[in-house]
């Protein structure tokens, strides 16, 4: 197998034991202290570290955890723990940072280093290229500390004060959901969502016997491909139907991505897990939301109803994030199931994005069905292009010159604008391909849109490869 790592600013990505290694973790751990060292007050540097359901989860942990101790640094480690609880217990904490081991909705055999900063948030662009760049130098001599220096480790669980604060939120009302005796299929991929979500509804005030597990043992076997999209989903969606339940809700192995199914089995598109909260949100208060490129345009549909404004970031959740934060958004996310309530914390949230599903269900009266069909209806397409030796710079380059005259975007990738649907390609951050998302108002029409990009896309690279 060849090996696969990927480094970026989004974090250390890569296959265990072709890829990502103890002396990668060791490397990139040590460099993570290093830095909180250099831009810190304090002597020994705090540093939240949790970890999603994945077989190598514990292994990964250990090294990481030593690493830093070794580095002068104190550990809070959670163990088991959402990404966003992660997010959250380094704000609880009054951490200096916080690492997630999770790689997300990657294969059981990818393990990954996510880094936060002080704030709970994901490494900006700027702290990420410092970062990397004293990793790229190599282990300092004062890189690791005398034995007296050495940091300690203290275990906690942060997944309470996190269900605590979102049941705090002035919006929400659990003793209304209580009423409202609603029936939820939950699929936690085998991880962390598995234990975290069940937890969550039973605080909201659903029922325990009214609370169907799927998939909810987190031990990192995952019962399906890890990304929540329809195909992956039957078992899932078929349940929801077969006991009678008013929706299901579905995670990544991190929690921090949210899928609904709708009464009846219908999945409705991660797409709107986001329009949802927006539609919800702004029956409540004004202001702008912000979301990335790639995210549908039913999000501005929604936001003309309410007549307010949606800006557009590039793909990342801190790209998303520093925008929010730059026009004062009441609310963020992305098109993968993500929900950012700053309320909480500036932070993809699986677990806040269901309790403002169910608020709103249980306000209104609807069920999620007739919420899901009264949202604007686009077909999206998301494809990978595998481009070989090919650059992606270079092939994104060519598409952005072969529609030069058309309305297009250069912040991430090339977007481009048609009067009837949008394509974008980009490089991802997480994988070795270009991704490539459609959008358009019917199957055929968005079938036909990315097909012929990915065509486009194709050539370029025979072009190149010639």
């Amino acid at each position: 197998m060849a090996e696969t790592l990927i480094v970026s600013i989004s974090g250390i990505r890569g296959v265990v034991g072709s890829g990502l290694d103890p002396a990668v973790l060791v490397k990139f751990s040590s460099a993570y202290a290093n830095w909180l060292r250099k831009r810190s007050d304090h002597e020994r540097p705090t540093v939240v570290v949790g970890r999603d359901g994945r077989v190598t989860g514990a292994m990964c942990e250990a090294v990481v955890v030593a690493t830093l101790q070794a580095a002068g640094c104190d550990v809070v480690a959670l163990g088991l723990a959402t990404t966003p609880t992660v997010e959250m217990a380094v704000l609880f904490e009054q951490a200096q940072g916080g690492i997630v081991l999770s790689a997300s909705h990657n294969p059981a055999e990818w393990n990954a280093l996510k880094l936060l900063n002080e704030k709970g948030e994901f490494l900006s662009p700027d702290e990420g290229s410092e970062l990397l760049s004293i990793a790229k130098l190599g282990t300092g001599e004062d890189w690791f500390v005398d034995y007296e220096q050495v940091g300690q480790v203290r275990q906690a669980d942060y997944l309470d004060a996190h269900i605590d604060a979102i049941l705090a939120l002035d919006f929400l009302d659990a003793d209304l959901i209580a009423k409202s005796n609603f029936k939820v299929v939950v699929d936690g991929i085998n991880s962390v969502g598995g234990f975290a979500m069940p937890r969550l509804l039973e605080r909201l005030g659903v029922a325990a016997d009214q609370i169907v597990c799927l998939n909810c043992e987190p031990t990192g076997r995952f019962a399906h491909v890890a990304e929540p999209l329809p195909q992956n989903l039957t078992e899932t969606i078929a349940e929801v139907g077969r006991c009678g339940a008013d929706l299901g809700v579905v995670v990544d192995p991190d929690a921090d991505r949210l899928a609904l199914v709708a009464d009846g089995g219908v999945y409705v598109s991660e797409e709107l897990t986001q329009v949802i909260a927006a539609d919800f949100l702004w029956g409540k208060r004004k202001g702008p939301f912000v979301t990335n490129l790639s995210s549908s345009r039913a999000i501005d549909d929604v936001a003309a109803r309410h007549g307010q404004e949606v800006f557009r970031s590039a793909v990342g959740e801190i790209n998303v994030v520093k925008k929010m934060q730059e026009v004062g958004a009441i609310l963020g996310g992305e098109g993968n199931g993500g929900v950012i309530l700053p309320d909480l914390h500036y932070g993809r949230d699986a677990l806040v994005g269901t309790a403002m599903v169910l608020q709103h269900l249980a306000e209104t009266g609807l069920s999620l069905s007739q919420v899901a069909a009264s949202m604007p209806t686009y077909f999206m397409a998301k494809l990978k292009a595998e481009i070989g030796a090919t650059s992606p710079d270079e092939a994104l380059a060519a598409m952005a010159s072969r529609y030069s005259n058309e309305r297009i975007s250069t912040i991430d990738g090339v977007k481009i604008d048609l009067d009837d649907g949008w394509v974008h390609m980009r490089k991802s951050n997480t994988e070795p391909i270009v991704r490539v998302y459609a959008e358009a108002g019917s199957k055929h029409e968005v079938h036909e849109l990315g097909t012929r990009f990915l065509s486009e896309l194709g050539e370029i690279v025979a072009t190149n490869r010639d």
